[in-house]
């Protein structure tokens, strides 16, 4: 791992996956921030790349909500001092969590206190969880601090949830767990320039591996970059009427005709319009497409802010 500068007084840490990095997370990652600058301590979030899960049971491992990059930044938009990401093998695996606890939470993170989840637990069947955790505390010389569940709704926020809520198309609900509109980063690449022909430039990106993604379709969007923003719609899968069978997320923006080839930017799913369909003239496509337009401004008109 990267090593740490020395803290006089040690640390506050907290550990786990934080995919999505959603509401639970984030009270988490406040509570770590809170108590740290209390007993003038710092703060330090460790993760793991990739997910345990892909490791130990691949077929298990849940699509991403957030890649790492994703996961990184949207860290970076907290009061967090230090993330620490440790690369999950089969080595790290093996570790039994007493050494974990020992060897990289107190030793190498330094942690005097110990920030979890109310359903966290780690290590091989899960041992590691608050009692045992409390019990080495108690010879390792931490605290351990359990924030309780975010709860909206009625519901509690978990990544299971929102990726639920993703694969229905449930955006408003997703974003309600997140704390932020589901988005997904990307650069954009060279097209075929097809849609230029018709009216219709779009912005290419290849979706990223292992991202969770709902399902194909056609969405109003809103797209970011550095230094602009602008609402479209986006084709997402197959072109099946120009025969390309590769998947690809394909925005058109409205009342923008910059050239982002090569930018890396962020699109927000907001709305579903239709599933993707095969139609029989580039002619009736680019009709349907007006009228994609039309319905997909309706509904980011009425979404406002997710």
């Amino acid at each position: 791992m990267t090593a740490l500068p020395r803290f006089p007084n040690g640390a506050v840490v907290t550990v786990g996956s934080f995919d999505g990095v959603h509401r639970g997370h984030r009270a988490v990652v406040a509570e770590t921030v809170r108590r740290a600058r209390a007993a003038g301590r710092a703060s330090v979030l460790v993760t793991f790349e990739p997910h345990p899960l892909a490791v130990l049971r691949p077929a298990e491992a849940p699509a991403r909500l957030t890649s790492a990059a994703e996961r990184s930044a949207a860290l970076a938009e907290t009061d967090l001092e230090y993330q620490v990401v440790l690369g999950f093998d089969a080595a790290l695996a093996a570790m039994p969590p007493e050494q974990f606890v020992r060897d990289v939470l107190v030793g190498d993170c330094q942690a005097r206190d110990l920030v979890i989840g109310h359903d966290h637990a780690f290590g091989r069947g899960r041992t590691g969880d608050r009692a045992m955790l409390e019990q080495l505390g108690q010879s390792l010389g931490f605290t351990v601090d359990t924030v309780g569940p975010v709860v909206l709704d009625g519901e509690v926020v978990s990544s299971s949830a929102i990726r639920e809520a993703v694969s229905r198309r449930d955006f408003r609900a997703a974003a309600r767990g997140l704390g932020r509109p589901y988005r997904v980063s990307g650069a954009v690449v060279r097209g075929a320039q097809r849609g230029r022909t018709i009216g219709v430039p779009t912005l290419n990106v290849a979706p990223p591996q292992g991202k969770l993604l709902p399902p194909d379709g056609v969405y109003a969007v809103r797209v970011e970059w550095g230094g602009g923003v602008a609402d479209g719609m986006l084709n997402q899968g197959i072109r099946p009427t120009i025969g390309d069978a590769r998947r690809w997320l394909e925005a058109h923006l409205f009342d923008f005709d910059g050239d982002l080839y090569g930018r890396e930017i962020r699109i927000e799913w907001v709305a579903p319009l239709r599933d993707i369909r095969r139609f029989d003239s580039l002619e009736a496509l680019r009709d349907q497409l007006g009228r994609d337009r039309d319905t997909a401004r309706a509904a980011l008109d009425r979404a406002g802010d997710l």
